[in-house]
């Protein structure tokens, strides 16, 4: 499991300005598929989970989720090349 500690981020985003682009992309999502086809968000484990979930919040539909990982280095330390889709 990966430990960070809070002291040694650098913020590249100001929280504010990324909830409010959330709210945006999710007020054109809802715009852009109501009454349409059933919404299916697929988000890349593990980096995309607390995004997903606020964009989920900001889209006024019903929808779906689903979470697929990638991974090019298996047991290995250094790439193989060959990249595998799991889900």
């Amino acid at each position: 499991m990966a430990f960070f500690h809070a002291d040694k981020i650098d913020v590249l985003i100001d929280p504010a300005k990324l909830q409010a682009r959330i709210a945006e992309l999710g007020a054109q999502i809802t715009a852009d598929y109501r009454g349409g086809p059933d919404l299916v968000l697929v988000g890349v484990l593990k980096g995309s989970f607390i995004f997903l979930a606020d964009l989920c919040r900001a889209i006024d539909l019903p929808l779906e989720v689903d979470f697929l990982g990638l991974s090019s280095y298996g047991d290995d330390e250094e790439t193989s090349g060959v990249v595998r889709m799991t889900q």
